[in-house]
C-alpha cells in the first residue's frame, strides 16, 4: 500500500476507455456526448467501489469477499427498458 492521497486517481487510461460501445443491433455508439457520459459514469462507479472497498478493509473485512459481493451486486442490477424476459446467458 502506498502513502499519499487516499482518493487515488484511476490509472491513466482505464480499460473501459478502449471499449467500442455497441447498440443492441451491433452498430457502434458514435455520439461523443453519450460516450463521455458513459466514461464519466464508469469513473464515478469505479471510485465509489474503490472507496467502499477501502472502508470494508479498514473495518476488517476480507477484500476478496467484498469483491465477490460487489460482483453479485453488479449481476443483480436490472435493465428497466428490457423487452420481454432475458434470453439464456443474458442478464446474468
Amino acid at each position: 500500500m502506498t502513502t499519499g492521497d487516499p482518493k487515488r486517481t484511476p490509472p491513466a487510461k482505464p480499460p473501459w476507455r478502449d471499449v467500442i460501445w455497441r447498440q443492441p443491433d451491433g452498430d457502434p455508439v458514435a455520439c461523443d456526448e453519450k460516450l463521455e457520459v458513459l466514461d464519466e459514469n464508469l469513473d464515478e462507479i469505479r471510485q465509489a467501489c474503490q472507496d467502499a472497498l477501502e472502508d470494508a478493509v479498514l473495518m476488517g473485512c476480507d477484500d476478496a469477499q467484498f469483491r465477490s459481493v460487489l460482483a453479485s451486486l453488479i449481476h443483480s442490477i436490472e435493465n428497466p427498458y428490457a423487452k420481454g424476459p432475458a434470453k439464456d446467458g443474458e442478464g446474468a
